[in-house]
């Protein structure tokens, strides 16, 4: 691999222009390709096909043909001023007229009258109306929400303070906005005090950009074919822009190495693909792996995220492999240090910071073990409080009119009524379907929980029936998952005594089903990770001991990840200072999402950092000096790295949407714990309580694994500077075995 690498990086520079206009051409067709795509349809139809909540939807919409769930709704809330009450003639008439209006606009399927349909509190004060629309809210022009907001400043100028939920006038998530920004500002000041250079530093930021550039166009383009969503396209910035500055910064700083050494710039491109590239493609792998494998977990949603997401990794170790080494050939001394631009000493330093703090931690590596340990341990604790859920509108800000709405409902209606329950009656083999239906509903209105149950509405062909029931506690608590449990217990006795079956659905059943089945798959899906962490490591470096090193910190990173994700989101310590609005429920899909990405992370420092041990051990260091010599090497450049990673990550949690901005936190405290304290200060430390056991593996699997050059190690009797003329493509001696 370092051979081919080696090899790629020399042609790349060589062939510089060529490269770079190849890049350039395809930036222009993808982004040429976004600009004349469709709209992306996202049918939203099938969140976790096989649980009960979407089978009972899948129901509604076979046996109550043209009923679109998916089309735009708004529910409209109005609340009469202090010690009035709406059904006053005055805000009576205010209200019909703002039904009557809405009723009008072009793409308004219906509107009801909460007069006509009883959607008044009991003390007068609240009442909403329901608003629904053809086509989905994505699709909602600009005029048809104008329609609605005009409506609602009618009503609101004769005195009513009326409030809208649903969907129908709820802005697209956004990603980070200015907070974005600052986090490639911040990566880029990172690397400027990292290379001292603009140029330096300004290159992976640049490549970077040009692969964000090339994924995001590329899913716009195909977003009208698989459905990709606002979300997902944001969490594939996140990634690629994050590993995009990474994986360029480790070639830079490699072919900045290798040019003090004497090399010339070709010769250093060449080598710097080949060891830094290796460790890029193989770190690449890991990333692409565990965000691949997200689709084992079976939801449609999370397999795009984790795909997309995976393709702008894979765009920018492309891009670290071939357009990094063409730019350095354009300006092969701009990225260099001013002292070795002015032909300083070409001599490596025989100390920095990266080896005494090995030594440090050499020193002492009991007492830096045991607070790594304890540290990340305490941190972890919340994580077995986790309770998944999807937030709503009570999770966005009390500035938004969808999170007033859902306040007004709550007081004066309760809690549950911002998430009822939708059953469906399949009554399709039962002999008396009108009674059958009507015992399904008394059985539940009578269950302990429920405050009221909706008059049941049949299909055309009589077989189904649905009505809704109203819980007394909210979308989120506990004890409404609990009441979505019983109900669903008393489904075996009604089925014997009726001959019909029923099942419970609706936007509080469906997440309730979601975490539940997400929190199942947390575990296996977890070991999955941590064996395929014990494989591939087993195969690089060639030891047992350090793969299960590797394994068992990133479970204590992903772990005391999920611990502040928990104390933060779902307790609220510190949460006004994140700008979360109200703490509950981690997203169900958060948990899984953030163990796959920070294993992909964690296996990048453990490969850059670990590697140039492995290297200098196999080259005759001790194990002790080993580290060390890999801590001199690599450790400044893998803090810029993790530095950058936490400043790009944390610029998501300035994002309006709460799945953003929880998985930018999460992301970002896990790399913190990964980079900081598990591979810079337990990694040296265990490694120093093994000492050369660490590296020890068995012979007869030693015969059976294969071997892959990750530290280039195969380079090491390649020529020297100035060895090869410049049109030759000299082939290192040793053969670099795959």
């Amino acid at each position: 691999m370092a051979t081919l690498l080696y090899r790629l990086g020399r042609t790349a520079f060589r062939r510089r222009w060529l490269v770079t206009l190849l890049w350039a051409v395809l930036l222009g067709a993808v982004g040429l390709g976004a600009a004349k795509a469709p709209a992306a349809s996202d049918d939203g139809t099938s969140f976790l096909p096989g649980i009960e909540a979407q089978k009972a939807f899948d129901l509604i919409g076979e046996r109550f043909p043209g009923s679109d769930a998916n089309g735009a709704n708004a529910r409209i809330v109005f609340v009469a001023p202090d010690g009035e009450k709406v059904t006053a003639a005055g805000n009576r008439a205010a209200i019909e007229a703002l039904v009557t209006q809405a009723a009008d606009a072009p793409e308004v399927a219906g509107a009801v009258n909460p007069f006509t349909a009883g959607a008044v509190s009991k003390d007068g004060s609240t009442a909403y109306a329901t608003v629904n629309y053809q086509a989905k809210a994505r699709d909602l022009t600009d005029a048809d929400k104008a329609a609605l907001e005009k409506a609602v400043d009618t009503a609101r100028a004769a005195g009513l303070t009326v409030e809208v939920g649903g969907n129908a006038l709820a802005e697209q998530p956004a990603a980070g906005g200015s907070s974005e920004a600052i986090g490639i500002v911040l990566a880029a000041v990172v690397l400027l005090i990292t290379f001292g250079s603009l140029a330096a530093a300004g290159l992976p930021l640049l490549t970077a950009v040009v692969g964000i550039g090339i994924s995001m166009a590329a899913i716009m383009a195909l977003g009208s074919v698989f459905g990709l969503s606002m979300t997902t396209g944001t969490l594939a910035t996140m990634l690629g822009l994050a590993v995009g500055i990474d994986y360029a910064l480790f070639v830079v700083s490699r072919y900045r190495e290798e040019r003090a050494n004497g090399h010339a710039p070709r010769e250093a491109t060449g080598l710097a693909v080949g060891t830094a590239g290796s460790a890029v493609v193989f770190a690449g792998l890991t990333v692409v792996i565990a965000l691949a494998g997200l689709t084992v977990v079976g939801v449609p949603m999370l397999t795009k995220m984790g795909l997309c997401a995976a393709g702008a990794v894979v765009v920018a170790v492309l891009i670290a492999l071939t357009l990094v080494p063409a730019l350095l050939g354009m300006w092969p001394d701009a990225v260099l240090s001013r002292r070795t631009r002015k032909g300083g000493p070409a001599a490596q330093p025989t100390g920095n910071g990266g080896s005494r703090w090995a030594r440090f931690v050499l020193r002492r590596p009991v007492a830096v073990l045991v607070v790594c340990v304890a540290g990340l341990g305490a941190l972890a604790l919340p994580a077995a409080q986790l309770e998944m859920g999807m937030p709503g509108a009570e999770s966005k800000p009390v500035s938004s009119t969808e999170r007033r709405a859902y306040d007004a409902l709550a007081d004066g209606f309760g809690a549950g009524f911002n998430g009822p329950l939708t059953i469906v009656a399949d009554v399709k083999g039962a002999p008396d379907p009108k009674g059958a239906v009507t015992a399904i509903a008394e059985e539940i209105r009578a269950t302990r929980g429920i405050v009221s149950v909706s008059p049941a509405r049949f299909n055309p062909a009589g077989d189904a029936a649905l009505f809704s029931a109203v819980p007394a506690t909210g979308p989120n608590d506990e004890r409404t998952k609990d009441l979505v449990q019983s109900i669903r217990a008393e489904r075996a006795d009604l089925e014997r005594d009726t001959g019909a079956t029923f099942e419970v659905t609706g936007s509080t059943a469906l997440d309730i089903d979601v975490a539940q089945a997400l929190q199942d798959a947390l575990v296996p899906y977890l070991a999955v990770i941590v064996v395929l962490a014990l494989i591939l490591l087993l195969v690089v470096f060639r030891s047992v001991l350090v793969p299960v090193k590797a394994a068992f910190g990133f479970l204590l990173s992903v772990l005391a990840a999920l611990g502040a994700v928990v104390a933060v989101f779902q307790w609220g310590w510190g949460a006004e200072l994140l700008g979360v609005e109200q703490a509950g429920p981690i997203m169900s899909l958060m948990p899984i999402f953030l163990v796959g990405i920070v294993f992909g992370l964690a296996m990048d420092y453990e490969v850059f950092l670990v590697a140039r041990m492995r290297e200098a051990y196999v080259h005759g260091d001790r194990a002790p000096q080993a580290v060390v010599t890999g801590f001199r090497h690599s450790a400044r450049v893998v803090v810029a790295a993790a530095v950058i990673m936490i400043a790009v990550f944390s610029g998501f949690v300035g994002a309006d949407e709460s799945m953003i901005k929880t998985i930018g936190f999460g992301l970002a405290v896990a790399v913190l714990f990964d980079a900081f304290i598990v591979r810079m200060a337990l990694v040296p430390a265990v490694l120093a309580l093994l000492g050369d056991k660490a590296w020890w593996l068995p012979r007869r699997l030693d015969r059976l694994l294969p071997r892959v050059d990750v530290e280039g190690a195969g380079l090491a009797a390649s020529p020297g500077p100035g060895a090869a003329p410049a049109g030759d493509e000299p082939v290192p001696r040793e053969t670099a075995r795959i």
